[in-house]
């Protein structure tokens, strides 16, 4: 008797993967955010800093702070303007009252557009999530800041923001 147990073992593999995969679409469920795929994007704002998710602001704190790279909180963040065009454009296609509407709507809980905080740091449901932490986390020499999310989230690059 010969029974095929290749195709059983590749069939469960696959199985074991897909489903590895989707609960890990899931695990992130309302602290996913998709990750920033423009090149032109990674590399400007990458050189710098974590390549924050479009989806995490409306458009409107987008192109505020786009307008102000002179002042880009404290530093000059200046780029030449095709590139400062481009780079404001796919943020504001991908923001949080745009493209990026759907993983967006428990972050911007109550916030509106039109007055929406240049910091994600400064939006209520992020001040919420992260009220626990204590003082002493935040001057720690590998966290430093509240905007270094990868200190604590070791999947933020990759959109995920779960704990």
């Amino acid at each position: 008797m010969n029974i095929p147990y290749r195709p059983l073992a590749l069939g469960l593999l696959v199985i074991g993967f897909s489903a590895l995969v989707l609960g890990r679409a899931q695990a992130g469920g309302g602290h996913y955010y998709p990750p920033v795929t423009d090149a032109v994007v990674k590399e400007e704002c990458g050189s710098c800093h974590l390549v924050f998710a479009p989806s995490m602001l409306p458009a409107s704190s987008w192109t505020r702070m786009m307008g102000d790279l002179k002042n880009h909180f404290g530093d000059d963040a200046s780029v030449e303007p095709a590139i400062a065009k481009r780079i404001t454009e796919y943020l504001t296609a991908n923001a949080a009252d745009a493209g990026g509407a759907r993983y967006s709507g428990k972050l911007l809980r109550g916030v509106s557009s039109a007055n929406a905080p240049l910091r994600i740091t400064e939006l209520p449901k992020w001040v919420s999530e992260h009220r626990k932490v204590p003082a002493w986390e935040w001057k720690h020499k590998d966290v430093r800041t509240k905007a270094n999310c990868a200190a604590c989230h070791l999947d933020a690059q990759q959109g995920y923001y779960d704990e």
